[in-house]
């Protein structure tokens, strides 16, 4: 199955409004994104804040993160590495919680790790 097919499933399991594949420099490798945003742009900035969250992460001699959520008022911007080459990037409601989203996204960060390492 194609990761385009993969995301848009995301739809009905998580009720994601957006969500993408993007390589470690913010480039789109995948998308199901609303009209009207740059896709370039979201790339980019969610690929910068899980390279800053890496940057805070080693400033702490911690762990570096594998997921970070940025929440709004109407929605949750989850940021999930998927291996050394790419993240996952994915748009739901506040109502789903983070188990529910990493089951959700399980075969999507596996078919990215088989594909693109």
């Amino acid at each position: 199955m194609s990761m385009e097919k993969m995301l848009r499933q995301l739809r009905e399991t998580c009720g994601s409004t957006a969500s993408a594949v993007v390589s470690r420099d913010g480039l789109v490798i995948a998308e199901d994104m609303l009209e009207g945003v740059s896709r370039e742009t979201f790339a980019i900035m969610c690929a910068t804040i899980l390279g800053a969250g890496m940057t805070a992460a080693t400033e702490l001699r911690v762990s570096p993160p594998n997921h970070i959520v940025l929440a709004t008022k109407e929605t949750r911007i989850h940021i999930f590495e998927a291996g050394p080459r790419a993240l996952v990037v994915l748009v739901a409601p506040p109502k789903h919680d983070e188990a529910e989203i990493r089951v959700a996204l399980k075969p999507v960060i596996e078919e990215i790790r088989k594909d693109i390492g």
